[in-house]
């Protein structure tokens, strides 16, 4: 059979210029598009063409060069100099201009704010679009390593450990400096020694400040490398990073809003990323929804009292557990009286206050009637009798518990996973990101923002198709309606 085969020193007549090398529908287009369409100015990037002094690479050409490279999963500042040399949908995007990676690295280390903004407008463009309702919510996290390593992380428990064998470690190298001095005949070594010890000494100031620091900032742990990362426990073992927060709309699975938090778990996290949310949408949800992480009573309390239906599951209903013969929720709460009833009939009245929480203790009124009971061993042991106690949020508690265990609920929380842990598995399978690449909280926001951005994208080329989306993204780029005033509040 015969073989087709190359030859490298074939003459071609090659196209006239690097437009007609691109389809008209390559997915490259359409991040050119919406790129033009953004409103830089608004999100903090100056363009300035009438500056004196050296040209600079238009802002423009390197914002589309790092939405591009990072849908791809290529973030690296010299990957994305190596990609604008040598492939062809780099070099159609960015017009021919090589910048090299310190240009590339400097330019997202400036404007990592502005590429946090970028994401809301790309929200706001979906919502134009009318492919984010904004009524149903969900919200999840996800620990991502950060740029330092967990060895760098110190406690003050580990602190004081390092000091006491670093004051240990000066006392033998004292004492041996002592035993060269009455041997110093002969012996060369001094110098070797005060080199040893100047470096205990650099590790005994160096360990004393990360315990000042831990002092004043209050902080359990400080990582040395990354001040505002966290150490966290995962799936995937210990790492020192960031938690990654995302909001998406339950529409078309689109994300409202990215976020980055110096948190080891997703507890009181819910209301500030609906909040964030809140500002992209200009309106209130209607429902917000999330698992069993986020079930902080103090946090959802917010969502409330904003008349925000919240499908949130608490620890005991997802662990399965049946409820016990004599819970606390077989007791009748009777709310005139301020009192509970046991299953026998008897009343447990309010005796005091307890905790830091407020809790409310009820005991048994007559201890004789826990004590003669046929239950007492297994209701309880105490000689006392039976005692409650109903926290301050109880009864948003059982409300949470009651919306959750409805059967229209249920099939909205069931959806909760199908929408957004793809979202995750987009950024950590896809396109490969297990570990961010800037460090600090700004970079680490930036980061997911521009990875949420890509996802966006994504998602609207699968629902528009690319033609329909560069033709959409063309009207607004001719009429700029992307650009919307600073309250954060959205003009139909």
């Amino acid at each position: 059979m015969a073989l087709r085969q190359g030859n490298r020193e074939q003459m071609q007549l090659l196209p006239p210029s690097i437009e007609q090398y691109v389809a008209e529908d390559a997915p490259v287009r359409v991040y050119d598009v919406f790129v033009d369409a953004l409103d830089l100015k608004q999100i903090g990037i100056e363009v300035d063409s009438t500056r004196e002094g050296n040209p600079c690479y238009d802002p423009r050409s390197m914002l589309k060069l790092l939405i591009y490279g990072y849908s791809y999963g290529i973030r690296s500042s010299r990957k994305l100099e190596r990609e604008a040399y040598y492939n062809l949908s780099f070099i159609w995007l960015m017009g021919g201009l090589r910048p090299d990676h310190k240009t590339i690295a400097e330019f997202r280390r400036n404007n990592l704010t502005a590429i946090h903004k970028a994401m809301t407008q790309c929200a706001r463009l979906c919502i134009k679009l009318d492919l984010i309702a904004g009524n149903i919510l969900f919200v999840d996290g996800s620990k991502i390593r950060g740029n330092a390593s967990l060895k760098n992380s110190w406690n003050k428990e580990k602190s004081r450990r390092v000091m006491a064998k670093v004051e240990q470690r000066i006392k033998e190298v004292l004492r041996e400096a002592e035993e060269l001095d009455a041997n110093e005949e002969g012996e060369p070594s001094l110098v070797r020694v005060s080199n040893r010890l100047a470096e205990h000494i650099e590790l005994k100031k160096k360990v004393e400040r990360i315990l000042t620091e831990l002092e004043q900032t209050g902080k359990k742990s400080l990582n040395t490398v990354d001040k505002e990362c966290i150490g966290f426990n995962g799936i995937h073992g210990a790492g020192a990073g960031y938690n990654a927060q995302v909001v998406v709309d339950d529409e078309h699975g689109l994300i409202v809003s990215a976020d980055a938090v110096s948190a080891s778990n997703d507890l009181g996290q819910m209301s500030g990323q609906i909040e964030q949310a809140q500002a992209v949408l200009g309106k209130v949800p209607q429902v917000a929804v999330a698992d069993a992480g986020f079930a902080d009573l103090d946090d959802l309390k917010q969502l409330d009292e904003q008349q925000i239906k919240v499908i949130v599951p608490n620890k005991q209903i997802v662990n399965g557990k049946p409820i016990g013969e004599f819970d606390k929720r077989h007791f009748k709460y009777l709310a005139e009286k301020d009192c509970y009833l046991c299953p026998e009939g008897h009343v447990l009245r309010f005796v005091q206050l307890t905790g830091r929480e407020q809790s409310r203790l009820y005991t048994i009124r007559h201890k004789t009637d826990c004590l003669k009971c046929s239950h007492y061993g297994k209701c309880t042991n105490s000689k006392s009798g039976r005692k409650l106690e109903r926290s301050a949020l109880e009864e948003l508690k059982e409300k949470l518990e009651r919306e959750y265990s409805l059967p229209d609920n249920q099939v909205i929380y069931k959806r909760r996973q199908a929408r957004i842990e793809l979202v995750f598995g987009h950024f950590k399978h896809n396109l490969g990101v297990s570990t961010l690449l800037l460090r600090g909280l700004a970079g680490a926001r930036a980061e997911i923002s521009m990875l949420a951005i890509c996802f966006n994208i994504r998602r609207m080329m699968s629902l528009l198709g690319k033609a329909g989306l560069i033709q959409e993204l063309k009207i607004f780029l001719s009429s700029n309606v992307l650009h919307l005033p600073d309250n954060n509040i959205l003009i139909a």
